[in-house]
């Protein structure tokens, strides 16, 4: 009797399993599109297992210099540029910007240049380094720009956006407090007008009224005799103080931290060391609503626990000032001539919990950060009840200071423009979120019949503080 053989079957791989059935589409296809897939998918899964290992296994390994903010840096070098909006940096008359260093210095019994090249000469130090900050990032080679959501471009025809990196607010305080004898005899507003002259002459400024380009005016009284001529721009605002509703809005414009002053708290969190419940200096006679400081050290100079001083800018002050900002559980910021003020971003550096008195108040950022999580608001008529704040702020527990304290080191890279992914990528990637708008507004212009309006841009409401 014969014995059947069974026969023995060899399982095929998935490739060749795909390879009968799609012969021609599979063949098709090159290797390395095999090669590069998967190093697509080893890529992701890295980031993948980078943020889950950062974010449940070693939430603390990092500081607050943020881990998303170097996942974001590696994928904007992975993607390489061609997904970054492109900013035509105006190559501006050294009259402008280097120009204004040197005035600043002459100003104050210095002279120019000794080797004659101005662009060696250093921006001195002032709470509106925002624009120094800027400027030097575009300048920077892009390889050491990695991160930024903007990337320079040399060719302004290839430009979503155009900036203007005049040093509009260092020009506002050249003869600051001195007069035209003792001074260089420079004039901020000869400044302005010869930059608008200069601007307008620009084709790129003309072709669409100035709507795509980003002008910086920190402080709220820089570009103030030209404000009307640069409206259409994106104006980068500490507030909206100085400027009309058809001038400056939260629609069109994007506003910006001051450059703090104060070191960053670099100890222990909690109030072990911090002894003084409120602590303020600064000055204390102010302008328009700024003049609530003046009320307020009447209510509070007396308190136990409290300090309040006032001073001006100088090294002095600011030593004294670091040292009781990183003393103190609570730091208070009122309005200053307009409604922000400095003095926030220097809270945050030290991890004093900020108190925010200023009911017309705008904030930067506020898409990515809850302030409410680590700042306490009170209406001005509220806080200058005598005792009522105090009472308050002995109220919250040192649980809570803790939690404020560490939401706070957690968002201050956003307001620390020489750290990466910090003030500068932030404003640049506000900047970027106007471009819809800037599109709408350049494209209905083209077609709208022209009228006498004193206003074609979109407006917005100021905004005021809901205390609870």
């Amino acid at each position: 009797m014969c014995e059947r053989l069974k026969p023995k079957f060899r399982r095929p791989s998935s490739a060749e399993a795909l390879k009968s059935h799609n012969p021609p589409l599979f063949s098709s296809i090159p290797r390395k599109f095999f090669v590069s897939k998967n190093f697509a998918l080893v890529t992701v899964s890295v980031f993948v297992v980078f943020a889950f290992v950062n974010t449940f296994l070693f939430p603390g390994f990092h500081s607050d210099a943020s881990d998303w903010g170097l996942v974001r840096r590696s994928l904007v070098e992975f993607t390489g540029r061609s997904n970054r909006v492109k900013v035509y940096m105006y190559d501006l008359p050294t009259k402008f910007t280097y120009g204004v260093i040197e005035q600043h210095a002459i100003a104050r019994g210095g002279g120019p240049a000794g080797d004659g090249d101005i662009t060696s000469l250093k921006y001195p130090g002032h709470q509106h380094m925002h624009e120094w900050f800027l400027f030097s990032d575009l300048n920077r080679p892009e390889n050491k720009r990695v991160g930024s959501p903007v990337v320079g471009v040399s060719d302004p025809a290839e430009a979503d956006l155009f900036y203007v990196p005049a040093f509009s607010s260092l020009s506002l305080i050249v003869n600051s407090g001195r007069t035209a004898v003792n001074g260089s005899g420079y004039s901020d507003k000869e400044m302005q007008e010869s930059l608008m002259d200069w601007l307008e002459g620009q084709e790129w400024w003309r072709r669409n009224s100035g709507r795509d380009h980003v002008i910086v005016a920190g402080d709220p009284n820089a570009l103030n005799w030209v404000v009307n001529r640069v409206k259409n721009a994106v104006l980068l605002v500490s507030d909206f103080g100085r400027l009309r509703p058809y001038q400056g809005s939260l629609v069109k414009d994007v506003i910006i931290p001051y450059s703090h002053r104060i070191d960053s708290y670099e100890g222990e969190l909690g109030v072990k060391n911090r002894n003084t419940l409120l602590f303020f200096m600064g000055n204390r006679y102010r302008k328009d609503g700024g003049k609530v400081r003046d009320l307020l050290f009447k209510v509070l100079e007396n308190e136990e626990g409290v300090i309040v001083k006032h001073g001006t800018q100088s090294r002095e002050n600011r030593r004294a000032a670091k040292t009781g900002m990183h003393t103190s559980k609570f730091c208070l910021h009122p309005a200053g001539d307009t409604p922000s003020a400095c003095r926030l971003f220097d809270s945050i550096m030290s991890l004093c919990v900020p108190v925010i008195i200023s009911d017309e108040i705008e904030l930067p950022f506020e898409d990515v950060i809850d302030y409410r999580k680590f700042s306490i608001f009170i209406g001005s008529n509220t806080a200058l009840k005598p005792g009522f704040l105090v009472k308050k702020l002995r109220k919250v527990k040192q649980d809570k200071i803790l939690q404020y304290q560490k939401e706070m080191k957690e968002v201050r890279r956003y307001f620390d423009y020489k750290r990466p992914s910090g003030a500068v990528d932030e404003i640049w990637r506000q900047v970027i979120q106007k471009l819809p708008l800037i599109r709408l507004m350049i494209n209905r212009e083209k077609r709208i019949v022209k009228r006498a309006s004193s206003c074609s841009c979109l407006c917005s409401n100021r905004t005021r503080i809901i205390h609870r």
